[in-house]
């Protein structure tokens, strides 16, 4: 999948691009605005696609730039000057990404952003996963916001909003992206894994909730794992099965399991079981206990990982509860 920052596309998010658009012609461009949505939607693609069109003095209803564009072709490349990205960095010893936004990235950025742009129009710093801030790095950030600089735009990405500070969310302008219609997900999917066939591709569709990162993220194996998830979704999982299907998800491939993917689609069903207990009138106390094992599993899967405690045994007892044994 293409990185944000050079990704030329945008489907299904018409609406949010109109919104962006309407208040930079209109000449009520707030200074800090709020994507949000679930992850894979196409969120950092918007903002560098809209910081892209600011800093080029563009005017395309749509936000578009040519590829070939000077503007586009440094945005991708990370060397336009008057374009400050904050995310997590890679970690020095362990070549993993750190586990927060650190609090220097953002004083660098508003010196920079407190300077005269250097092509003489916008200033704008894009905060991918600005939930992954520490209060320290929030605190600052939230200066930048409180006494923007002319001319200077910051685009916070995130999935998780509730994570940021309320001061924070009440300075920026809300924007929320929807999930993907499946006809954009499978126009995505041609595109970028134009070798699946057309079944896998509907799988995946279907398993993705309107989300393309998601579908890309199961195009290896996802349609066999899913295949687990409805199984043990559709009735009770014998204590034998259980352990074979433990066995499966966690078989070391290329160094990694699937255990968090599992997680992922088995919750992702379980939403979905929900959804369709609501709108076919199921009373509350079972829409209850649904949204709560939900929640149980979302916590087992974190205190599994952050603990480093035995995979398997988890997914053994995730299985068990799913139909109340």
């Amino acid at each position: 999948m293409i990185a944000p920052r050079a990704n030329p596309q945008l489907r299904g998010q018409s609406a949010a691009t109109a919104t962006l658009h309407h208040a930079a012609t209109a000449g009520r461009l707030h200074h800090g605005w709020l994507i949000t949505g679930q992850p894979g939607i196409g969120k950092a693609t918007l903002a560098f696609r809209f910081a892209r069109w600011l800093l080029a003095g563009a005017d395309s209803p749509d936000l578009s730039l040519p590829e070939s564009h000077p503007v586009f072709r440094r945005v991708a490349a990370g060397t336009h000057p008057d374009l400050f990205t904050l995310e997590r960095l890679l970690h020095e010893k362990t070549g993993k990404l750190q586990s927060e936004i650190v609090i220097d990235t953002v004083r660098e950025t508003t010196k920079k952003m407190h300077r005269t742009a250097y092509e003489g129009g916008w200033r704008v710093a894009i905060i991918d996963g600005a939930e992954n801030m520490n209060p320290q790095t929030a605190n600052a950030l939230l200066k930048l916001l409180e006494e923007p600089p002319p001319r200077a735009i910051l685009l916070l990405v995130s999935a998780a909003p509730g994570r940021l500070l309320p001061t924070i969310r009440s300075r920026c302008r809300t924007l929320a992206l929807a999930p993907l219609a499946e006809p954009d997900v499978l126009a995505l999917l041609a595109d970028y894994a134009p070798e699946l066939e057309p079944t896998a591709c509907a799988r995946l569709a279907g398993l993705a909730e309107g989300s393309i990162g998601t579908a890309l993220g199961l195009v290896a194996g996802g349609v066999s794992l899913a295949g687990l998830v409805d199984e043990a979704l559709a009735s009770p999982v014998a204590p034998q099965r259980a352990q074979s299907i433990a066995e499966e998800v966690t078989r070391q491939v290329d160094g990694t399991d699937e255990f968090e993917r599992f997680f992922a689609l088995l919750r992702a069903g379980l939403a979905a079981r929900t959804r369709s207990m609501a709108r076919a009138g199921q009373p509350p106390p079972r829409l209850a206990e649904a949204v709560r094992l939900w929640q149980e599993l979302g916590k087992l899967e974190l205190e599994t990982i952050g603990l480093n405690l035995d995979k398997r045994a988890a997914l053994i007892v995730a299985l068990s509860q799913l139909h109340g044994s």
